[in-house]
């Protein structure tokens, strides 16, 4: 019997052909994202905004790019990757920012791609469906009513301390929510909604600190997660100015560890099979007990991963793109992590080209990139007291030297 698996006059194999991924991203960011996937031996689209094509994308890294009026049209943005997808094999799909979430993961479920669908991404988006999944499964959240029913909403106000927050359900960050003390107020607003009422949700605002815990999960289990303590909220930030700032909590206080173990709970109970999270808690001035605030299934913004990256090493973009690509069909493996801890400042600035020469302690690692009217810095020590020490002085100086206030944003700039 004639052995054929090496018969020399076979043809040899051909190597499987890349996988191709479909990145979308409504805001400029995720430029790391693009570069792993190609080391990744992916063939990279870009879909985004006609507007942000002439963004500085990592263009060497991209084999299209291809630009949309607006990807808030879901059937026109199915007809076009549906188009696309007749001379390409769209394997895998990316959303490189919060809100393209939810359409990264219909098109999945449109185009039959491995990844988050829609049920699992609607608890990492939708503010109303992640905080009655907490409150279902008992985890701790802020009370919060749907605005919906009249009667119902008004028993919620009678009932539940004021200031209350409204905020709607799909925004990202703090935009759109409104800082309500009194009843009548609270009903004259909703009333202003009108159809649009349903689209919210109102939440009794907790006085406290507010911390983020951003984390890789690979097969339903944690990874890595770095949890943080944010200076402000970053409500107070938007609604009120001043610089924003976070640093590394430090490892061996029970305050960690307590995040850790709720930000596990939260991951479990949400569905998340594998990427990265991004998840706000607050500990209440009043009772002490951490609540858990709201999740997002990427990134976090406003140079989250690179204060992260500081501190561990570790880079948040590379390792999420190496996960959805990857897609369990072979086992992750993170790598070699430092336990050092960071400290972020960063502002709007006064003057266009803010000089930050007068900043020149050893620790500093990183600075803002060159970037109109923006003063930042990270700093990384091998201490948690010194990174608290330089983060509160920059951010008293920050004041003084760069900050500039702007009313609050109504659509989201990053």
């Amino acid at each position: 019997m004639i052995n054929t698996d090496h018969d020399p006059t076979r043809p040899a194999s051909l190597p499987p052909p890349p996988t191709t991924i479909l990145c979308v991203s409504s805001y400029f960011k995720g430029n790391d994202f693009l570069k792993q996937a190609r080391r990744e031996g992916c063939r990279v689209i870009l879909l985004t905004l006609e507007t942000l094509l002439g963004k500085p994308w990592a263009r060497e890294e991209i084999d299209e790019i291809f630009g949309m009026p607006t990807l808030n049209d879901r059937r026109a943005v199915v007809n076009a990757v549906s188009y696309l997808a007749r001379t390409r094999e769209i394997e895998r799909v990316a959303p490189l920012d919060d809100y393209d979430v939810e359409l990264a993961a219909h098109l999945r479920e449109h185009l039959r791609i491995p990844g988050m669908g829609e049920t699992t991404a609607r608890y990492f988006r939708d503010k109303l469906a992640m905080r009655a999944r907490a409150k279902d499964r008992s985890i701790p959240v802020p009370d919060f009513v749907h605005v919906l029913n009249d009667e119902r909403v008004r028993r919620f106000l009678r009932t539940v301390p004021a200031p209350w927050l409204l905020k709607p359900r799909s925004e990202a960050a703090s935009l759109g929510i409104k800082k309500l003390d009194r009843e009548e107020d609270a009903l004259r607003v909703i009333e202003e909604l009108g159809d649009d009422r349903s689209r919210y949700l109102l939440e009794r605002m907790i006085p406290g600190q507010f911390f983020h815990v951003d984390s890789i999960v690979s097969e339903k289990r944690i990874v890595f997660a770095e949890a943080h303590q944010y200076r402000t909220s970053l409500f107070e930030v938007v609604n009120q100015g001043g610089p924003s700032a976070t640093q590394t909590i430090d490892r061996s206080s029970d305050l960690w560890r307590e995040l850790i173990d709720l930000n596990e709970r939260v991951i479990e109970h949400m569905g998340l099979v594998r990427g990265v999270t991004h998840i706000e808690y607050v500990r209440s001035n009043e009772d002490g007990r951490i609540y858990f605030i709201e999740a997002a299934a990427r990134v976090g913004g406003s140079h989250t991963a690179d204060v992260v990256e500081a501190a561990t090493g570790i880079n948040l973009w590379r390792e999420w793109a190496k996960i959805e690509i990857a897609q369990g069909e072979r086992p992750y493996v993170l790598p070699a992590r430092r336990y050092d801890y960071g400290g972020l400042v960063l502002s709007l600035s006064r003057q266009e080209h803010p000089d930050m020469s007068a900043y020149t302690d050893p620790e500093i690692v990183w600075r803002t990139p060159e970037k109109p009217h923006h003063a930042g810095l990270i700093v990384r020590a091998d201490n948690p007291g010194r990174v608290r020490e330089l983060v509160e002085n920059y951010a008293v100086r920050f004041v003084q030297d760069f900050t500039a206030v702007l009313p609050p944003p109504t659509q989201a700039t990053a």
